[in-house]
């Protein structure tokens, strides 16, 4: 069994409330519909119920496949806006949320926080930064947690991890250049991030080009520091470091270069990169030389599953992306 075979397995054991504010573009309608027909996950289409209808019709999707939130319906809009604003951590109050509400990405949102659905899903014809600010204003961050990030699952053939074939690296495609506090978040993110959706338990590694001292520079210090702080405000979690990528994942390697105790060295299956520069070339490299199967990037720090996926994908590569978030937010759920 494929890692999107399981995936696919547990979505359907508990589907979950995908809210689609992109509804009426024709990807997301199709993917929302087979993630639906195949029992994955209960897809909710939110927008113009006419025009949504209108279309799933021509595009021929049975209405019945979805459920549809109307955003132009006012008695409903008032009782989602006012549960909103009585929830204690919540920035807007009743006209400006009633504003914004009138884009179905903060609709959607806004039935999230309220926990009528469980993922809002975006990307197409919203930008990413759409997407993040949306989420930080209407979703908010986790607790202990102040960045936004991505996590990417690796699935290397020949590659003999502590999980088989998978590996978990971050953050390749958000945080540009990020802070010691921010890689922490990202580390912590990801260890929570990879547990909701695979059930493992998380060994994370901070990589760069120095093991334990090695090496000297001011991207050493940065990673040293973030490991610091993600321990202190994560005692539960095994993160180490600072290791070279082979010290990381390689048991034969950690023999040699790491001459301590350690949970992850050598066994890890989450890897943090110093820097988006780093991330992106790492992740390129594995796709290209070890010819990888990679799936993501999936954002997270947020205070529930918001996902953003890529303008250019298909159909099927959203498909996976929706089951993959559907998972994720049952295993926060079940945490």
């Amino acid at each position: 069994m494929s890692v999107l075979d399981g995936i696919y397995a547990k979505a359907k054991a508990n589907p979950q409330k995908v809210a689609f504010p992109e509804a009426t573009n024709e990807k997301m309608m199709q993917a929302a519909y087979e993630a639906g027909r195949e029992g994955c996950i209960l897809p909710v289409l939110v927008g113009n119920a006419e025009e949504i209808r209108t279309l799933a019709k021509e595009r021929g999707y049975e209405a019945s496949a979805f459920t549809i939130a109307d955003i132009n319906e006012e008695t409903e809009k008032a009782r989602i806006i006012a549960e909103y604003v009585a929830l204690p951590d919540t920035k807007l109050r009743e006209k400006a949320l009633g504003r914004r509400m009138q884009n179905p990405l903060y609709y959607a949102m806004a039935m999230q926080k309220i926990g009528e659905v469980s993922v809002t899903f975006a990307g197409i014809d919203n930008t990413t930064g759409d997407v993040l600010l949306a989420g930080q204003m209407m979703i908010g961050l986790a607790p202990g947690i102040q960045t936004v990030s991505s996590i990417g699952l690796c699935d290397i053939p020949g590659f003999e991890g502590s999980e088989g074939s998978l590996l978990a690296v971050g953050d390749s495609a958000v945080c540009t250049n990020p802070t010691s506090e921010q890689l922490a978040d990202i580390a912590i993110s990801a260890c929570d991030t990879v547990k909701s959706l695979l059930s493992w338990e998380p060994r994370c590694a901070f990589v760069c080009y120095s093991t334990l001292g090695s090496g000297q520079g001011e991207l050493i210090d940065k990673v040293t520091k973030a490991l610091a702080i993600a321990n202190e405000k994560r005692p539960d979690l095994a993160i180490d470091g600072e290791f070279q990528f082979d010290a990381a994942i390689s048991r034969e390697v950690a023999k040699k270069k790491v001459r301590r105790e350690s949970k992850v060295a050598g066994k890890a299956n989450v890897i943090i990169w110093p820097d988006l520069n780093v991330g992106n070339v790492g992740v390129k490299l594995i796709q290209q030389f070890g010819h990888a199967d990679a799936y993501g990037p999936m954002l997270q720090g947020f205070n529930g599953i918001v996902c953003d996926c890529s303008r250019g994908a298909p159909v099927s590569e959203i498909k996976g992306n929706i089951v993959i978030s559907a998972v994720r937010a049952a295993g926060m759920d079940k945490a």
